[in-house]
């Protein structure tokens, strides 16, 4: 498949071409990458407390409630996923193209954001088809995404930075991207479909917090991967699904930063 800009949208019925790798294997991968990268950003950032002295409750308090460490948190986490992957591929003699991260063409942002009302329409219909059927699900429950105490240009920057622009790009590389591309060897496309967005959706149950499991985002985020895998096929990469999965992060910051906080 060529990366040139001119290249034709891809269709849902075509194959995706073979991959060097065990799709097993590559899941196994992408699941210790995942929680790997979150344990060493975890552990490299537990470090400055340490040079610095502090005491426990001071180093839990910084890491809890300071937006640059958060922040910081963020960005080594998603840039160590990224370079995992980049790792992977290169290990098996291919690169991001391979997993659909190829030349943007112009055509990309507006299938992302075409796709817009599409997702929240069929989001708010799944939410009601799902809680007809399950009526204790708590539609309320509140996501739990850290960035406390977050007041001022510079604390609000890093903050959009952390939700809007460093978790779509790296969520989409290694989900609709590496993940996805990997099932879709193994399986057919509507198994890999759903496998890909349950994968997703099981990764964000833990937001809740001490609330308990968020099944609410873990609904949310399904229906979303059904959308951005389309777009990952209907464009042949993964650029309009960044942007799709950027404007909804974009959403959700400005309710719960901007508008919320006035």
């Amino acid at each position: 498949m060529s990366n040139a800009s001119s290249e034709p949208p891809v269709p849902l019925e075509v194959a995706a071409p073979k991959l060097p790798w065990n799709a097993f294997w590559g899941i196994v991968f992408a699941v210790i990458a995942f929680y790997v990268s979150q344990l060493i950003a975890g552990i490299l950032l537990s470090l400055y407390p340490a040079l610095r002295h502090w005491s426990g409750s001071q180093a839990t308090d910084w890491l809890n409630n300071s937006v640059a460490a958060q922040f910081l948190f963020v960005l080594i986490a998603e840039v160590l996923v990224v370079a995992a992957v980049y790792l992977f591929l290169r290990r098996h003699r291919t690169g991001f193209a391979s997993i659909g991260l190829k030349k943007p063409r112009l055509s990309d942002p507006a299938w992302g954001l075409a796709a817009v009302p599409a997702y929240f329409v069929l989001y708010l219909l799944t939410v009601g088809v799902v809680s007809h059927y399950v009526p204790g699900l708590n539609i309320n429950q509140q996501q739990q995404i850290g960035f406390n105490n977050v007041h001022g240009t510079g604390p609000l920057a890093l903050t959009f930075i952390s939700l809007v622009i460093l978790p779509p790009i790296a969520e989409e590389i290694m989900m609709r991207g590496f993940v996805y591309t990997t099932l879709k060897r193994a399986l057919r496309l509507w198994p890999a479909v759903i496998l890909t967005s349950l994968i997703f959706a099981v990764a964000h149950l833990p937001e809740g917090g001490s609330s308990g499991p968020l099944y609410i985002a873990a609904l949310d985020t399904f229906v979303l991967s059904l959308v951005l895998i389309y777009l990952r096929e209907k464009t042949g990469n993964l650029w309009a699904s960044i942007t799709l999965h950027a404007l909804k992060n974009a959403v959700a910051f400005a309710a719960l930063f901007v508008i919320h906080a006035r």
